[in-house]
């Protein structure tokens, strides 16, 4: 169905040329401690403290569900931290994670790598902590993204 490659490896340290977008699902209380973006800070502390900064200032700015932000962590290497997480745990309201926040999120970041003549880069967003279901995720990605063009490659960590 999808043109989505997948590969071993870690997210971070995407093996292509040219310039690379980085995806990853935050939430929206501003946590940023566990799960990917451990590996996203362990690279580039720009990432982190944007975000961070981003929430901090919500009332004057975009900061919600949907809603994305680049952030540039070298030359060639953006991230995206796109909000498609309501809260941190799965609870009596189920899982944390929001398919139609991820599905406008994905919509701007294909905007954007399009803009950048990137290509995309993620672990299988929303299926973490998130508690998403990746069958509901990969097609969003395969209609946003690899519709449009974008070359999408999806990462699980391991050997």
């Amino acid at each position: 169905m999808s043109e989505i490659r997948y590969v071993r490896g870690d997210a971070t340290v995407p093996s292509v040329k040219g310039v690379k977008v980085i995806a990853h699902v935050c939430n929206d209380l501003g946590g940023w401690g566990k799960g990917f973006v451990l590996a996203v800070s362990r690279r580039w502390p720009e990432p982190e403290a944007a975000y961070r900064a981003w929430h901090r200032d919500r009332a004057s700015n975009d900061f919600g569900l949907g809603a994305v932000q680049f952030v540039q962590a070298e030359p060639y290497v953006w991230v995206a931290n796109m909000i498609g997480q309501r809260g941190m745990r799965t609870g009596s309201k189920g899982a944390p994670v929001r398919y139609e926040a991820i599905d406008t999120a994905l919509g701007r970041l294909a905007d954007r790598a399009a803009e950048l003549g990137a290509s995309v880069h993620m672990p299988r967003i929303g299926c973490g902590l998130a508690g998403g279901k990746w069958s509901r995720i990969e097609p969003l990605i395969a209609e946003r993204l690899v519709a449009q063009g974008i070359a999408v490659t999806a990462y699980d960590h391991g050997d």
